[in-house]
């Protein structure tokens, strides 16, 4: 990058830096956008111009969230079915204790913070609806080699594919939450988590090495 971006970057940087301790400490609907402004050392009129929305000063990694499944599936080798894939990259970061996954000490207040906040709740369901949208569509564009017996040109289908893939990541790391925040260890709510999500994501990639594409196409609905 050159020198401008750079300092943009660093400015955008800071003042997620700052932000983040005052929405733990204090909840985020009763910090205003001036006190993190005064915090980074920038004026208000700065901050929106790096995050529209106070929502965006919580959710900094929005965006990489919401296409981290699209990619996978994008960049995978041709032969890989995209649920291995997915089911692979879960499980890689929990054996490295990713702390995006809520494998840090800060991780249940962060989820509190959300959990008090109508304006955060929200926001988290838009952004697993949009990684859901844009997975669809990768699904779409690069679909398993199996797909040879599959109507490619119903879209429905792969919104019902991205729906059932993307719901059974989500649905491994609120397990993973809810075990945590519930007292257990973390290692344990992580070992726990991992052999489920290998079942559960086993069993939606073997639907797709199977018949049951083509089956389904000439099931007739009842009259």
């Amino acid at each position: 990058m050159g020198l401008r971006e750079t300092k943009k970057q660093q400015t955008h940087t800071a003042i997620a830096n700052a932000a983040l301790p005052l929405f733990l400490e204090h909840g985020f609907d009763q910090v205003t956008v001036a006190e993190v402004a005064r915090h980074a050392g920038v004026s208000t009129n700065t901050v929106f111009n790096y995050f529209p929305s106070k929502e965006d000063l919580f959710f900094d990694r929005q965006a990489e969230v919401e296409g981290h499944l699209a990619t996978l599936v994008r960049d995978r080798a041709p032969s890989a079915c995209p649920v291995e894939t997915i089911r692979d990259d879960l499980l890689t970061a929990l054996r490295h204790e990713d702390p995006a996954l809520g494998l840090h000490p800060d991780a249940p207040r962060f989820w509190q913070v959300i959990h008090d906040s109508t304006a955060l709740r929200a926001r988290e369901r838009e952004i697993s609806e949009r990684a859901e949208a844009v997975l669809a569509t990768a699904l779409a564009e690069h679909p398993p080699q199996t797909s040879a017996r599959w109507n490619l040109g119903n879209h429905s289908m792969f919104r019902l594919l991205a729906g059932a893939i993307a719901g059974t990541h989500r649905a491994a790391l609120r397990e993973l939450q809810q075990r945590i925040l519930s007292g257990e260890p973390p290692t344990d709510a992580r070992d726990s988590v991992a052999t489920a999500a290998v079942q559960a994501f086993n069993l939606l990639c073997s639907g797709l090495h199977t018949d049951a594409g083509q089956k389904a196409q000439e099931l007739q609905l009842p009259r």
